[in-house]
């Protein structure tokens, strides 16, 4: 079958307790600790990772437990795409500069495709994280569709 689409849809339950990645490019740095401060009430009830800087500067400034991997450039934003697609991440706020170039624009794009392809909740600046976080959603369990990789791997065969 030459179809570009997987055939069929899944259930996944989404736990009570987030597991929710926040990232930064660095012009958004300062605007993504100003948002998590307001929040970091609701974010300590959830679990965190992040990537290098971001994680960092969240952890120190805030004295939030936010697990760090590598830096984006250097594959972080891949280890969090790979979360993704291994149904190991259920949130990602992602604060990107649309004005400044990244040297790693493809990976971001492929991250963003990986979240859009497996239904992930995606906030990319303070007002979309706000809804995010607001949300009954996100303290509770939430049934939602996601791709049948099964039925992906039959129908590719």
């Amino acid at each position: 079958m030459n179809n570009a689409r997987p055939p069929r849809q899944a259930l996944r339950t989404l736990p009570a307790q987030k597991r929710i990645a926040l990232i930064a490019h660095d012009g958004k740095k300062e605007e993504l600790l100003e948002w998590a401060e307001r929040w970091q009430e609701t974010l300590r009830q959830h679990q965190l990772t992040g990537t290098g800087t971001t994680a960092a500067r969240l952890t120190n400034q805030l004295g939030l437990t936010v697990e760090g991997l590598m830096s984006g450039p250097l594959g972080g934003d891949q280890q969090i795409g790979a979360r993704i697609a291994e149904q190991k991440l259920d949130v990602l706020v992602f604060f990107w500069d649309p004005f400044a170039p990244q040297p790693h624009d493809p990976d971001v794009k492929a991250l963003l495709r990986l979240a859009a392809l497996w239904n992930v909740p995606v906030a990319c600046n303070a007002a979309s994280a706000d809804f995010l976080l607001s949300s009954p959603y996100l303290s509770e369990s939430y049934a939602m569709s996601i791709p049948d990789a099964n039925a992906w791997a039959s129908a590719r065969t």
